[in-house]
């Protein structure tokens, strides 16, 4: 697992929401206290930080003697441009800012430069490596020149016209307090235009929590059926759309008059789901269906923007990564550009419990489950004892991360056969409460949406190291806080030097169908039972079907795809 032991030492502007929405986010997130109130910097305050971020290895604070150069004129950071114009036209008129000082820079010595220039600190954030700093345009002016800071921006009103927001006032579970999404959420930040693909049972799009907010009709924008014996484009099991649920459920999008109305939602609430039906009507599933599937999201990723597929399956044979080839086709995905987020399995800490494709594969973001013990506080969870966690028989430590994963409640689909599995999990007869790490999975996967709504252009290298990074951790498991994960602008790239699959043909992904053991497959338009009227389009394949119309067990060396549950545990 690659780590960034480093604190955030830049921020750039911002394409997707605007620079000034994340800034707020960020004196949101970072200068108040849980009682709303800004924590000032006062000199000599008890448990005041000594420095800006870690300063091992990097520059001392400056001493007396120590000179930091303010020129009186230009600038070497960014300067807001807002402020670049005040200070030619008016330049006298005071502003408030948000000053971000290189790494290494410390309280002090950040603290003297703003001083230099007649500002006055009014608080700290120590999340981006920056201070709140009042001061005339030309004095801000005047200190983006100064050799120790970054940038220096406005602090200015919040506009997130176009952007739907989420209201968390109603909500009856923890998890998206745990991971602190509701912080995003308040901003816009809620996966809006990105495509994440589901590998699952199907999803039942016409129920209310996957409706669009502007009334545009269903999220579960495409469908496509990989497995021949199928016989319809929904979920008759229910897996798919409780995983879809957690991903991109929105009880906001229920009528105000509805008892149900915002009581439970997904983490990327606005985000679209592609959903990719691998099963039958029971659930089951080869990992040929599976590989199939994955290849559909490859071919179709650019038409539905889709930047993020779940797997909340795995295999039952282990076989190293290196020639397994479920986890060829993962590794694919991730190298089109596409994140792949998988569970990490239920087999706890049995010698082989993370050997098992595609949780093994060290590309993708493994996820193991987290017990939060019925709070909202990450700081007393732990891991549940059924979660997967080891060494690979490749030598890979998994999972990479860890995401609440007990007691899940979500959308249930109706007719399906999670409600008979367990009839004291059904809540109000349309949301289900499970456990597993195939609940963790998409709380990353939705994560993952949110993250690139702001950061569209990232790789998932960069994705993968800004959740694993030390910064975007709220706990020792280690779980990530999605405010620290937006903010993470420079994160170390992940995966760097490991060598892919034998089945990869070249560093593209591609892969090479002379070596494997199934072959491109063509989509067609779905038809009768096997399209659905919420989708924008639907396809089909029969990928793995035999003359006879059977899936013949001898194309594959796998067998049946699991998808582990635990009810009301």
């Amino acid at each position: 697992m690659t780590r960034s032991n480093g604190v955030v030492d830049r921020m750039r502007w911002m394409s997707a929401l605007g620079l000034s929405a994340l800034l707020a986010l960020a004196l949101n997130a970072a200068l108040h206290t849980p009682g709303g109130l800004l924590r000032p910097l006062v000199s000599g305050t008890t448990g005041a930080p000594s420095s800006l971020g870690p300063t091992v290895g990097l520059p001392a604070p400056a001493s007396p003697t120590e000179t930091t150069t303010v020129p009186a004129a230009g600038s070497s950071a960014p300067l807001d441009p807002r402020i670049a114009r005040l200070a030619q036209q008016h330049p006298g008129q005071a502003v408030q800012t948000i000053v971000q000082f290189k790494a290494g820079v410390s309280l002090d010595r950040a603290r003297w430069a703003v001083a230099h220039v007649g500002g006055r600190v009014f608080g700290e954030l120590h999340i981006i490596n920056a201070l709140a700093v009042k001061l005339t345009a030309a004095d801000a002016r005047r200190l983006a020149a100064s050799n120790t800071v970054h940038a220096v921006s406005l602090n200015s009103v919040i506009k997130t016209e176009g952007l739907p927001q989420v209201s968390a006032s109603n909500l009856q579970t923890t998890y998206d307090q745990t991971m602190n999404v509701t912080g995003l959420w308040r901003w816009g930040i809620t996966g809006q235009g990105v495509g994440v693909a589901v590998v699952d049972t199907g999803i039942d799009g016409n129920l209310p929590d996957f409706q669009a907010s502007d009334g545009s009709g269903s999220r579960v924008v495409e469908t496509v059926v990989t497995n021949p014996l199928a016989q319809t484009a929904t979920d008759s099991y229910g897996h798919g759309t409780d995983i879809a649920g957690i991903i991109a459920g929105n009880g906001d999008n229920r009528n105000p008059s509805d008892p149900l109305y915002g009581q439970y939602v997904g983490v990327a609430p606005n985000a679209n789901l592609i959903s990719v039906k691998v099963s039958d009507e029971s659930g089951n599933a080869t990992v040929l269906d599976v590989i199939y599937g994955l290849q559909f999201v490859v071919d179709h990723q650019s038409d539905y923007n889709i930047r993020v597929v779940n797997l909340s399956l795995d295999s039952t044979t282990p076989q190293s990564y290196t020639t397994d080839p479920l986890d060829a086709a993962a590794e694919a995905a991730w190298m089109h550009g596409i994140v792949v987020v998988t569970a990490a399995g239920n087999r706890g800490t049995a010698p082989d419990a993370v050997q098992y494709a595609p949780a093994n594969d060290p590309y993708v973001i493994t996820v193991g489950a987290a017990d939060e013990n019925g709070t909202p506080d990450p700081s007393d969870d732990v891991v549940a004892s059924w979660s997967s966690q080891g060494t690979t028989q490749d030598g890979v430590q998994k999972p990479d991360i860890y995401a609440p994963g007990a007691h899940i409640v979500s959308v249930l689909a109706p007719n399906s056969a999670f409600a008979s599995m367990c009839p004291s999990c059904v809540i109000s007869g349309q949301y289900i409460r499970t456990s597993g790490t195939s609940m963790a999975a998409p709380m990353i996967s939705g994560l993952v949406a949110d993250l690139l709504q702001v950061r569209p252009n990232w790789s998932p290298d960069q994705v993968k190291g800004a959740l694993t990074s030390q910064f975007a951790e709220s706990n020792s498991l280690p779980e990530v806080n999605a405010v620290r994960a937006i903010l993470e602008w420079s994160p170390q790239l992940a995966d760097q030097g490991l060598s892919p699959n034998s089945l990869i043909a070249d560093a593209v992904g591609d892969i090479n169908y002379t070596r494997s053991s199934w072959s491109r497959s063509s989509w067609s338009a779905a038809t009768g039972a096997l399209s659905a009227a919420f989708a924008r389009s639907s396809w089909s394949c029969t990928c793995s079907e035999t003359s006879a119309g059977t899936v013949d067990p001898s194309r594959s060396s796998w067998s049946v795809a699991s998808w582990s549950t635990y009810f009301g545990q």
